[in-house]
């Protein structure tokens, strides 16, 4: 979505004393302190994305060009890179490869979240946009990787703008023809081996119907369907083109990673699952024909290894490189080379090529040479119980080189989503406020993704409520662990912890001395009123998730904060994009008006060629100066 005590004081003490964790790093106050300058945290890097050619000759990535993130390509291992894009309005992403020949890319415009599909011949030099229409929105489905050197699948919604048809689209020419018009609410689709879409989810808001045919030549007849609240994903097809691996959470709390019969959707085999946490991806080897590893998220991102094969390749770059985060990022068709992203809390990451054959692992980039590992904070995980017993686990960052540890201003920082999870690892901003002398709190609130359906459910309609509360006590868990200064606590969020800011501010006015609100919901009929068209076939679940606008009138209208702005004590800086599709920008003007008809000037920045958050850097340089002149004005110690 938004892609967020009444017990004794001893024994709350108590508990919260005993739930505290710290995990295994060094002692912050180890780190010699050096203020580093705000713009090495956020200008755009060196290099990323390196993507390598199937045949492994060549590879690419994306590079600045005018601070914009645009499409390189070199000869592998020759250095030699030679732009192929050069936008400088906005930058791009890679899709990935296809064929030996053409890269492919999206990229919107302005942040209005309309993503085109482009295409660009590495041997003409051509770069082709294979989804012209002004208004499209596309995505690639399938590159048909097994059954076509040209075509690839994709959706697009430019028949209808609720609704994404597939067309099947010559990568080199642009020609295309639908070859599945969507007959209503579909919205996710499995394509098997041989390039047969088999599967197809349609969702009427609360409940998703699956339908299931042998080929693209035949009718789809209805299979099962389910509640959105019971997890069903359909990820690939095994390689006979049989069964069907897929995660869900039938029959449990978590989801498991399992096989299942596509014609009933019956689980035929268990393949692995967590006690605690849900199984969140699946991996398999095109070439040799196996799944590769399930992957879950403590505190930490976690892989089961299926694959003697790949745990071979792992062991070896573990020894080379240990206490790291390891990622495959590409690799040839053969599967002997890949590129390598090695990541931690404390670095932006460095990327590395890997020769399966001569087990050789060569350093490929750093892609901020300017970020020192050494002068960063540690991210740590902790743990504290809700006021309701809720486990509710997140992150602590503390200013690197303090020595006193206690009293610290703090920045509570809830994600986005909400249905979404802060992680372990590197975060720019995160780094820059601690290294601006301010803790950091990161926290995992009921209804934060991963840690099965019962907490998920739990924060249904419970905007400002529960889920509120979840962060308040994270808060007065920091304050009673004596690492916060209950009078110098700011909130900060963007999207639902946009939202979570300004709720904060609102319903516990005397907890915040100042708050930042980055593309945050402010009015929650309003919102749920101009969601994108392309949100509309889960209107209804929206509905269940948040409210529903006439029946849950009352309760929407006592947790929206722009309804009581009168409440606000903590001063308040706004942040948005003009051209946000999701959370518009009359969610910010209603709070930033209703302030100001109070007499209180709020700062507000918008900017005319962002979405949903700033990417473009100068933007964001903007965005974080502004940030820190109004937190040193109001918490700064």
């Amino acid at each position: 979505m938004i892609h967020d005590f009444n017990i004794n004081k001893f024994f709350k003490v108590l508990a919260l004393l005993m739930s505290f964790v710290f995990i295994g790093c060094s002692s912050p106050e180890k780190i010699k302190f050096t203020e580093i300058p705000l713009k090495d945290f956020f200008k755009v890097p060196i290099a990323s994305q390196f993507r390598l050619s199937p045949d492994g000759q060549k590879i690419a990535s994306l590079r600045p060009y005018k601070n914009r993130m645009n499409l390189f390509v070199s000869d592998f291992g020759k250095n030699n890179w030679k732009p192929f894009t050069t936008y400088k309005d906005r930058g791009i992403q890679i899709v990935g490869w296809k064929a030996n020949e053409v890269v492919l890319f999206t990229r919107d415009f302005g942040g209005n979240e309309n993503f085109h599909l482009f295409s660009a011949n590495i041997k003409s030099g051509s770069v082709k946009d294979l989804t012209p229409n002004p208004e499209e929105r596309a995505f690639v489905v399938n590159t048909l990787e097994d059954v076509s050197e040209t075509n690839v699948y994709v959706s697009s919604n430019r028949r209808l703008k609720t609704v994404s048809d597939i067309y099947e689209v010559n990568v080199f020419t642009g020609e295309d023809k639908i070859i599945l018009q969507n007959p209503g609410k579909q919205t996710e689709w499995v394509v098997d081996h041989k390039g047969q879409i088999r599967i197809a989810m349609e969702s009427d808001g609360v409940n998703n119907t699956y339908f299931y045919r042998n080929s693209n030549s035949q009718p789809f007849k209805k299979v099962k369907t389910y509640s959105f609240k019971d997890t069903v994903n359909p990820v690939f097809f095994d390689f006979e083109n049989k069964n069907i691996y897929a995660m869900t959470n039938l029959n449990s709390d978590k989801v498991a990673a399992v096989l299942m019969n596509p014609e009933d959707f019956k689980i035929t085999k268990k393949i692995y699952s967590n006690d605690n946490y849900d199984i969140e991806g699946l991996t398999y080897s095109r070439q040799k024909k196996e799944l590769v590893q399930a992957s879950y998220t403590d505190w930490k991102f976690r892989r089961n290894l299926f694959s003697n094969y790949y745990v071979g390749i792992f062991e070896d770059i573990e020894k080379k490189i240990p206490n790291k985060e390891i990622h495959l990022t590409s690799f040839s068709k053969d599967e002997t080379l890949f590129t390598i992203f090695i990541g931690s809390d404390r670095s932006r990451g460095m990327y590395y090529t890997y020769d399966v054959k001569t087990k050789n692992l060569q350093f490929l980039m750093n892609p901020s040479p300017w970020i020192d590992e050494e002068k960063m904070a540690f991210v740590k995980p902790i743990k504290y119980k809700s006021r309701d017993g809720l486990n509710i686990e997140g992150y602590l960052t503390l200013p690197p080189g303090k020595e006193n540890m206690k009293g610290l201003p703090l920045v509570v920082n809830p994600h986005g989503g909400p249905w979404y999870r802060d992680t372990w690892g590197y975060n720019p901003e995160i780094q820059f406020l601690a290294n601006r002398g301010y803790a950091v709190l990161q926290m995992n609130f009921r209804g934060s993704t991963g840690y099965g359906k019962k907490f998920w459910e739990s924060s249904f309609k419970q905007w400002g409520q529960k889920m509120q509360d979840d962060i308040t006590d994270g808060v007065n868990w920091a304050i009673d662990q004596q690492i916060a200064d209950k009078n110098n606590i700011c909130i900060y969020g963007g999207s639902y912890g946009g939202y979570a800011t300004l709720a904060g501010v609102t319903f516990t006015p005397d907890l915040y001395k100042c708050g930042v609100d980055y593309v945050g919901v402010s009015n929650l009929f309003t919102f749920q009123a101009t969601i994108p068209p392309y949100w509309e076939p889960f209107k209804k679940m929206l509905y269940e998730m948040v409210g529903h606008p006439e029946k849950d009138k009352e309760m929407l209208t006592k947790f929206s904060p722009v309804f009581h702005a009168d409440k606000i004590k903590a001063a308040l800086f706004v942040a948005q994009g003009a051209n946000d599709p999701r959370v518009k920008k009359s969610e910010s003007d209603q709070i930033v008006k209703a302030l100001k008809e109070k007499g209180i000037d709020v700062p507000y920045m918008v900017k005319d060629n962002e979405g949903h958050g700033f990417h473009n850097q100068e933007n964001q340089f903007d965005f974080y100066t502004e940030m820190e002149a109004f937190l040193n004005k109001h918490i700064k110690k």
